[in-house]
Formats: C-alpha cells, sequence, structure tokens
C-alpha cells in the first residue's frame, strides 16, 4: 500500500485508497493528502469518481483497500465530526417543511450544542454571520421553498458555516446555478478562504470560483492523473489530458503552515454527515 506523509499540517489524506460499488471498482490507488488551509478542486467529467473520493474521505463509502486518516487520526477511530462540513451534491434546503431561512441555518448549529438546550448568544452570532457570508441576512425570515435553487445552496452553506467547522466540502455547489448565485457562493467561499479553512471542492467547471484554487486534482476512470497547480476549465477536460507523452505530474504548491482555522461549514441535509 502506498502511503502519503502525516504530518501536524495535513488536514486529511488518503493512501492507496480503492472503492467497489455492486462489485464494480470506482476508485484505484488512490493516494492523496490535502494541507490545512489548502483550497483544493477536485475536478473531472461526469463519472470519474470524483463525488465517490469525497463519500469515501467521509467514511459514506467503505474503501475495499487503503487508509483516510483525518487530522492524523485514523477515519474508523475519528470522533470529531463537528469540525467536517459536507454540502453534498444536488442538495435542497427546501424539506416539506415550512422552515425559514433562519430557522435551516440555525440547524448547522447542532454539531455544536445538546439536544433542545437552548441558542446561547455566540450560537445566534453564529447563525447571523454565515447569514451575512452568504449574502441572505435579508432573507432571514423568508420560506426556503420560495427561493431559487442557487439561493437555496447559499442556504445550505450558511447552515455548515454555522456549526464552524475547519474542513469543509462542497460536492458540485454551482451545478444547475445561474451565474450571480454562482457569483454570491464564489463571495461566500471568498470569505472562508481569508479565515485559512481547508476546502474540498467538487467542480465539473468552476466558473466564478476558478481565483480562489490553490491546487487542482483532476480525475479519470477512478484515477488521479493530475495533482498540481490550478488548472482552467477546459484544461481539465481535453480528451488528452493527463496522456504521458502530454502531461506529467506536478508537486502540488507549496503552502505556508496555518493556523487552526475557523472553520466552516456544513452537514448534510439530515443534519448529520454520518
Amino acid at each position: 500500500m502506498s502511503v502519503v506523509p502525516e504530518s501536524a499540517n495535513v488536514a486529511i489524506s488518503i493512501a492507496g485508497g480503492a472503492v467497489e460499488l455492486g462489485g464494480r471498482p470506482v476508485l484505484r490507488g488512490i493516494d492523496l493528502s490535502v494541507e490545512v488551509g489548502t483550497f483544493l478542486a477536485l475536478m473531472g467529467a461526469n463519472g470519474s469518481g470524483k463525488s465517490t473520493l469525497v463519500r469515501a474521505l467521509l467514511g459514506l463509502h467503505p474503501l475495499s483497500k487503503g487508509e483516510v486518516r483525518i487530522y492524523g487520526t485514523r477515519l474508523d477511530d475519528f470522533g470529531s465530526w463537528q469540525r467536517i462540513g459536507f454540502v453534498p451534491q444536488r442538495a435542497t434546503a427546501a424539506s416539506g417543511v415550512p422552515a425559514s431561512v433562519w430557522e435551516v441555518v440555525a440547524a448547522g448549529r447542532l454539531t455544536r450544542r445538546k439536544l433542545l438546550r437552548p441558542l446561547s448568544r455566540a450560537d445566534r452570532a453564529a447563525i447571523e454571520e454565515a447569514l451575512e457570508v452568504v449574502g441572505l441576512a435579508d432573507r432571514r425570515r423568508d420560506t426556503v421553498s420560495h427561493l431559487s435553487g442557487g439561493q437555496q445552496q447559499r442556504v445550505l452553506i450558511a447552515r455548515a458555516l454555522a456549526g464552524e467547522p475547519d474542513l469543509f466540502f462542497l460536492d458540485e455547489p454551482t451545478a444547475g446555478v445561474d451565474r450571480p448565485n454562482q457569483q454570491a457562493l464564489a463571495a461566500a467561499l471568498a470569505a472562508l478562504k481569508e479565515r485559512r479553512a481547508t476546502v474540498v471542492l467538487v467542480a465539473h467547471e468552476l466558473g466564478p470560483l476558478a481565483p480562489l484554487v490553490d491546487r487542482a486534482v483532476v480525475m479519470r476512470d477512478g484515477r488521479v492523473i493530475y495533482d498540481g497547480a490550478p488548472l482552467g476549465d477546459h484544461e481539465a477536460h481535453e480528451p488528452w489530458f493527463g496522456e504521458p507523452h502530454t502531461h506529467h505530474h506536478h508537486a502540488a504548491p507549496a503552502h505556508p503552515d496555518h493556523a487552526p482555522q475557523v472553520a466552516f461549514p456544513t452537514t448534510s441535509p439530515n443534519g448529520s454527515i454520518r
């Protein structure tokens, strides 16, 4: 099994990772280590394994081979899930219940307080800050189901932000979202980057998020074919990209040590990551 060096500055890593779904290999030989404070874009065509890799890193898909570590702790032994935020693919903030934007975002504080315990001053401050970051403070009392799809995605990111995790995963947050909401998402994630949070962004195309990216990882057929400097959307999808005679593996850019992040966001739609 390949070994990814561990250090106090590594937020999450996978070594020799493989996943099978229904007996079919989906991920093969994945070695990846993400340093604290990195904004990483995980790119590739549909079906390349991006979302499966994120779910494997979070323990939502079991590994058939390899090992995942979060902040140096083996996945099976990791218990500090309040440090992790996750906005899954094609999620919606509307659940059929007539909840307000504020109520949905407030659910993000459940990882930080005991069940049924009243919201504290710190809880309310975190909720209000999250709404400000995603630009929805003026919609806090609106019913979520009345918002557009892009605005609902921003509500989910705010819910994640309210939980103040250290490591944040977003799976295709701009898919099907119009340009103004993409730009609003970019502004929210820029605020996270300024706080030196660690972000793993799954994206088919980056659009307005491109300037935030420190490092790009491109997948194809369940393998990593590129790991290095940020790429343009067109580069990651060229049919010849990653072939040995045209492109070579590049070392990821060095990142200075960062203080523990004021992290962020979110939990899955049911309020739990696992």
